[in-house]
Parts: structure tokens; sequence; C-alpha cells
């Protein structure tokens, strides 16, 4: 008699905590052998296939593409059984990151409590689940069976030891039980330093997910004034900071209607790193024009051998590894909890790469030991992995030290937010023909913006400059970096 086996989101790794179903490789019905590719997702960092670790018949699939399901979610089931090929009916014995495939320990899944619902009082922890179904005609009853959370009445309840007023949707009664409905390590560490007890929460999203914004509204209230006893709560009503007087008649704004994006998958991921790397980091930018003329009749030297092709980026890459030899305060980062600056030994070199699923930045491994033509294959390997969408979690995180060429954009100068947790980035603007005193006389030269933002906690300006300077003089005189090497 065929086994049924259930096959769940694999954790990914590198902390990702959902996938989105971008395209699904199997159908009900098909044949699958250990290890094959089933789905490919898109996680926030890069599009992933994800293998089977059973081999049988797919009996059913769970979600449709485009869905987004949280790691531990079910992905699929394979019947197994005396008919299927010798061991298939066992795993694979591939461990994808965080999912045992054979005798492993049973992975504890967080169970979301529902909200209290109208009828019956009880917890999300009290009503029984419904049974999964497979996404086709079974998934508009499951929605059907779902409770709907009713408005929340608005409450003043306590958040951590502060006093804090009424919220509706955000704050639950006081003593609330149950497995707290927090998926996102963001989430949780933002509460925990807010002092918000999570406990208390309700969250917003999906089956009570509590969100960012959660959070950061429950830290909103708990920095407003107390209530007097006198002046009952009131609820909260989202309104503009600045609302501008209209007659009784008038249309709503437009802006209200406008198109919203949802922040997820790779922007979503670009987002939360950029907006806690400027509210962690205090950084600065500090710039300079360099003449790259040289630089250029030495790649193009370099290319004339017949030899493998140099590509711009990787001398600079060079420039850069050796600067950071120099200048080894900013291939850092900040322990902030030990508060203390951790230099490091290897340079992980990131690159800025523009894609049409957004902004990624692949990062090179060692590159510090790396020569320039290494340095070209491996920018290109990554390229174009990163325009295929094939670039694995682990080749797009663990950066030390990021090198941004914004000049493909056509632009000279910008200030870049710093890759978190990395302590530098340094930017480079494009190369054009502009006037230069070149050995005393007025020439056209190769002309380009050089920016370098840092972390000011790891180093000073004077550390800052001086790495500036001497990639500036690399640039300009291509020997000196031979001298130095």
């Amino acid at each position: 008699m065929a086994q049924v086996l259930e096959f769940k989101l694999p954790d990914l790794g590198e902390g990702l905590t959902e996938a989105e179903i971008v395209r699904w490789l199997v159908q009900v019905g098909d044949v699958v052998a250990i290890d094959q590719p089933v789905v490919e997702v898109e996680t926030a960092k890069a599009m992933v296939e994800v293998p089977c670790p059973y081999g049988g018949v797919i009996t059913a699939r769970f979600g449709e593409e485009g869905t987004e399901l949280p790691v531990g979610a079910p992905l699929l089931t394979v019947a197994v059984g005396p008919s299927a090929p010798e061991g298939e009916s066992e795993g694979s014995g591939n461990v994808l990151v965080g999912y045992g495939t054979s005798d492993a320990p049973a992975r504890r899944r967080r169970v979301r409590p529902a909200p209290l619902g109208p009828a019956d009082g009880r917890t999300g922890a009290d009503r029984p689940r419904a049974a999964n179904a497979p996404s086709g005609a079974s998934s508009g009853a499951a929605a059907a069976a779902r409770p709907v959370r009713p408005p929340s009445p608005a409450t003043s309840s306590p958040v951590g030891s502060s006093p804090v007023g009424s919220f509706p949707g955000h704050l639950a009664a006081a003593g609330a039980e149950g497995p707290v409905p927090v998926i996102s390590p963001l989430v949780r560490r933002l509460a925990r330093e807010g002092g918000v007890d999570l406990r208390h929460l309700v969250g917003s999203g999906p089956d009570g997910l509590i969100l960012r914004a959660d959070v950061e509204h429950a830290l909103r209230a708990q920095a407003a004034p107390a209530r007097t006893a006198e002046a009952p709560a009131a609820p909260v009503t989202h309104v503009p900071a600045a609302p501008v007087p209209h007659a009784p008649d008038a249309r709503v704004s437009p802006l209200r209607n406008g198109i919203r994006t949802p922040l997820k998958g790779i922007r979503g991921a670009v987002a939360d790193k950029l907006s806690r790397s400027r509210r962690e980091i205090p950084d600065a930018t500090c710039w300079v024009d360099a003449d790259a003329t040289e630089l250029l009749r030495a790649r193009t030297a370099m290319n004339a051998a017949g030899a493998p092709k140099i590509s711009l980026l990787a001398l600079l890459a060079r420039i850069c590894t050796a600067a950071l030899a120099r200048y080894p305060e900013l291939n850092s980062y900040v322990d902030v909890d030990a508060r203390e600056v951790v230099q490091l030994d290897h340079v992980h070199l990131g690159f800025a790469a523009q894609t049409e699923r957004g902004l990624v930045v692949p990062v090179v491994r060692d590159a510090q030991a790396r020569d320039a033509e290494s340095l070209s294959a491996e920018f290109a390997r990554l390229t174009e992995a990163a325009r295929t969408g094939t670039l694995t979690p682990g080749e797009l995180t663990g950066g030390t030290f990021t090198l941004n060429n914004y000049g493909v954009f056509g632009v000279d100068g910008s200030t870049p937010i710093i890759n978190h947790p990395e302590a530098a980035m340094l930017g480079v603007g494009r190369i054009i023909p502009k006037p230069w005193v070149h050995e005393g006389e007025v020439a056209v030269r190769q002309v380009v913006e050089l920016s370098l933002t840092f972390d000011h906690r790891v180093c000073d300006g004077g550390t800052a400059g001086g790495f500036l300077r001497y990639v500036a003089d690399c640039v300009e005189q291509p020997a000196v970096l031979l001298r130095t090497l």
C-alpha cells in the first residue's frame, strides 16, 4: 500500500522565512525521482529550484504560482510504496538547510494563533485546524472556512512597562496566551530593543502575523504622552500629517487611490536592508576627481596581448583590495552588542548589479587573493547569474566591502547607502573627457569621480581620505599599484 509523504518548504538558509512560488516544475500525477527539482521559488535573495527528497507520484500541490508561503508550509505530497524503485520510499539523505530527509529530528513548527472569534471566544490554539487542501478546487472551501477577524475595539493595554494609548488591530488584551505569531527576526529585534512585549500585540498580517508596522505602531504609541483618566480613549484614525482644508463636497484626493506595489521579494529585502543601514550606521562621504586616462591605456595594452579580456571593474577591484590592505579599518564591521569594531583578514568584495528583478549585490569571495584575470572571470559569471536570477543565497551574502559602479547609469557622483553591516563602499562615476591640467598644460583627459561612503564609527576622515587618495593615485598612475603589490 502506498504511503503519502508531505514535503514542506524547507529553510533555504540565510535567515529567510518565506518564499514565493514562481513556477511549478511538476504536475499532480507526475512521477518524480529523489532530489528532482519540483518547484522554482523566489526568496528575498534569489531564485531557487527546490528538490524533493522523496521519489514517487505527486498527489497534491499546495499553492498557486505567485503564492507566498512561509518556511515549513506544505509544498506537495508524494505517494511512495512497494512499487517504487528501491530506496525511493526513504529520504535522499541530502539535507536541505533546516530540512532533514532521513532520520532527522522532527522540526518544530510555529503555530499561529487565530484571533478571538465572535461566537465561541476560543483562541486559535483551541480552535480545530482545517486540513490542508491542495491548490485548485479545494482552496475556495479552505478560504471560506477561515475565521474572519472582526474589527477590534479601541483598548488601552500596557506594552512592556509603559502606558500605551489605544490603537485598533494592534493590541491584544493583556495576558494573552499561546505562541507569538512572529516569523521575522527583524521584527523580534525591533520589539526587543524598543521594550515591546509581543505577547500583547495582535498582528495585522495574515492569520494574525505580527508585522514590522505593528511593532512600530506600538513604539509610537509608547512614546506618546499618557492619556489622562478623565479623557476617554478614542480610536486612532489614519489622517495625513498636514491635512489640507477642503469644502465638504470636495472629492477625495487621488493620492489615496495610487498604484500600490508590495514590498516583498528582492524589493522588500533591499528596502529592509537600506532602512536598517540608514538607521544604524552614521555614514559620511568624501569625493575626489581622478584622471583615468592611464588606467584605460593600461587596460587596452593588457587586452591586446590575446589573453583573456580584463574588465575595467576587475582593475578597480584590484585597486580596492590593495587599498584595503593599507587601510584595513574599512574592511570591518561594528559588533553593536559587544561595542567592538571587528577587523577582517579577508575581502569578500560585493558589487552592485542592476537586474530586471531589482538591485542585487553578488559577492566575490577572497578577492584579495585573485588577480585581475580571475576577478574578471568571476565578475562575468556572477553578473550572468544575476541577470538570469540563478544566484544562490550564499553568493549574495557575506560581503565585507562593496564596489558600486553607478557610472553605468550615466551619472558622475552619488552618496550611496552602505550595505549593512559593512563599513564602507567605493562609488565610481562615469568616465568622460574633460579639460584637465596634465603636466602643466590644459588637456582633454578621461576623468572619473570617485566617492567613498564610510561608517564614521570605524575610522575618522583621515583614514577615509587616505584610502580614497590611494585609490585615485592608482587610477591616475597604475604603476603605483605595481609598486605596492
